[in-house]
């Protein structure tokens, strides 16, 4: 049988104004809105749909597979949040 895949979020709370948006289009009730900003309530229930990621109108949320072999798997750290969120930080 096959491991159930495991989901983290990135959550960029300075960017984050609380639309709600992502909290509407998870299909699993992931993401909850706490003081005003997005948080993952739930991470154990997502299925990488990536929906919440693809609605945010201000890029505020991503969604990496865990233990995808070295892929995707980087830290918030990694991140330098000067650049824009459009910029490949690869």
């Amino acid at each position: 049988m096959a491991e159930k895949k495991t989901f983290k979020h990135i959550i960029r709370e300075k960017w984050c104004k609380g639309c709600n948006i992502c909290v509407a289009f998870c299909p699993k009730q992931v993401l909850i809105l706490k003081k005003g900003k997005v948080f993952a309530e739930h991470p154990e229930l997502c299925i990488g749909c990536h929906l919440c990621e693809f609605r945010c109108p201000d890029f505020a949320i991503e969604v990496l597979e865990e233990g995808a072999n070295g892929k995707n798997e980087r830290d918030a750290s990694d991140l330098d949040y000067a650049i824009s969120p459009e910029a490949d930080h690869a």
